[in-house]
């Protein structure tokens, strides 16, 4: 069964795309099996991994949020250039979700319902949620079984991080009983600053052990990479930002066969 990690952060600007791309091809990279489900009416994932306007058999996740959960899941998956790597692509349509949700039953599970199916088809499922604390970031919380927050090494960025973590622990108290944080990963970071250091040492004092030791660093391949349509993992595999992000799926795949080894007899 395919674990379900949503990558969220309600502010814009923090690497979250960024992570969600690359650490997918990373995991798939590394011979998982990986699906990346773009939630951002942006669009930003589908286009990073050059898909950019492109639509399954089935339609995009729009459609797969807003049909009836008796479709087949599989019509929503596209195949990617990078091997072992799917996509369930988003265009510009999903900003209509928000509202059209608002009257249907259950309308936070309708990510949740169109996964399911898919769990034993995929190692990892990677969820690029948008930039707030929407339905559609709901949803996302909903279908997940973990969150990742990337979170930039600035000041601003620790505004508004109550507030995500005040919601993970409703969403686990109402909707989603397993739920909990994958980890903190500290993005586009400038070793240079002392403001960066310091942002890094409260947030590594708060989140203990949550927080990953990988850093990712401010690096231009990783800002380049998505006007190519490729992750930057394989736009240039040997960049800064590249070998923090393979570092990155290493410390995750680490961590995971850890806690799968802690909790068998």
């Amino acid at each position: 069964m395919a674990k379900i990690i949503a990558v969220t952060n309600q502010k814009g600007g923090v690497g979250k795309t960024t992570t969600a791309i690359n650490l997918a091809a990373a995991l798939a990279i590394s011979n998982k099996n990986v699906l990346l489900v773009d939630c951002d009416p942006q669009g930003n994932a589908t286009s990073g991994v050059g898909l950019k306007g492109q639509r399954a058999p089935g339609g995009t996740v729009y459609e797969g949020l807003t049909q009836s959960p008796t479709v087949d899941s599989a019509q929503f998956v596209l195949a990617t250039a990078i091997p072992r790597l799917s996509i369930i692509p988003a265009t510009r349509d999903l900003a209509g979700a928000e509202i059209e949700l608002i009257s249907v039953d259950e309308r936070e599970r309708r990510l949740q319902k169109l996964l399911a199916p898919l769990r034993d088809r995929f190692d990892y499922i990677i969820i690029d949620s948008p930039p707030s604390l929407g339905l559609l970031t709901l949803n996302a919380l909903v279908a997940a079984d973990r969150v990742l927050i990337p979170l930039h090494c600035e000041y601003f960025a620790l505004e508004g991080l109550a507030d995500l973590v005040t919601t993970v622990r409703r969403v686990r108290a109402a909707l989603n009983p397993g739920l909990d944080i994958e980890g903190v990963l500290l993005t586009m970071n400038d070793e240079r600053t002392n403001l960066g250091q310091q942002v890094a040492r409260d947030i590594r004092e708060y989140f203990k052990e949550k927080v990953y030791t990988t850093v990712i660093p401010r690096n231009v391949r990783l800002a380049e990479a998505p006007s190519h349509g490729l992750p930057a993992v394989t736009y240039d595999a040997r960049s800064r930002g590249a070998e923090a992000y393979f570092s990155f799926a290493d410390e995750l795949l680490t961590r995971n066969q850890d806690a799968l080894a802690t909790r068998e007899p």
